[in-house]
């Protein structure tokens, strides 16, 4: 599955009947497996997908973007799904039943999906700022563990090279971060 192109999200956000169309029918399956997986009942699941889109229809317009939108769609899925089993009594911190215990496996799953998608997505995002000489000794230092030696000799550049490009990589991913911050303040 694809993600759904941003001006269809922000037009949908905006009102357009047609554009959120084209979110539920890329991903109303989807939710709908994802509930079905959880609370292993047709009609609860129907029932949720509905819920999530009302959800989504009201709230699109809060979407920020630091996660894809699949992720985001996942995190309201899984909210609505554990509500629902709350309500129905499927949902007890008390007794585990074998039932519930494969429903938690499943959100718990779903859970570490969700965080590794979205950190990915922050780190593709935060690379994205850099120039390409510093986002691949970014990448070789700090995701390979390549020693500064190492870089300088796999790119074929001084040692200093290596480091002016850290420092300034560096100097640049702290600055975006602390706006990030700021916004979200």
């Amino acid at each position: 599955m694809h993600e759904i192109d941003r001006d269809i999200i922000i037009k949908a956000s905006q009102g357009d009947i047609s554009s959120f169309e084209s979110i539920f029918k890329m991903y109303s399956s989807y939710v709908f497996n994802v509930a079905l997986r959880m609370t292993r009942e047709r009609q609860g699941a129907q029932e949720i997908t509905q819920d999530v889109f009302l959800t989504l229809y009201h709230k699109l317009k809060d979407f920020q973007y630091q996660a894809s939108l699949k992720t985001w769609i996942y995190r309201i899925t899984v909210n609505h799904s554990i509500n629902y089993m709350k309500k129905q009594g499927q949902w007890t911190n008390k007794v585990v039943y074998q039932q519930d215990e494969h429903v938690a496996s499943v959100a718990n799953d779903i859970y570490k999906n969700l965080e590794k998608e979205y950190h990915e997505n922050v780190i593709e995002k935060l690379l994205a700022v850099l120039t390409p000489e510093q986002r691949v000794c970014i990448v070789l230092r700090n995701m390979e563990g390549l020693s500064y030696e190492e870089i300088a000799q796999a790119l074929n550049v001084d040692i200093n090279v290596v480091r002016s490009r850290l420092k300034r990589a560096r100097e640049k991913l702290l600055s975006v971060k602390q706006e990030v911050m700021a916004y979200e303040l």
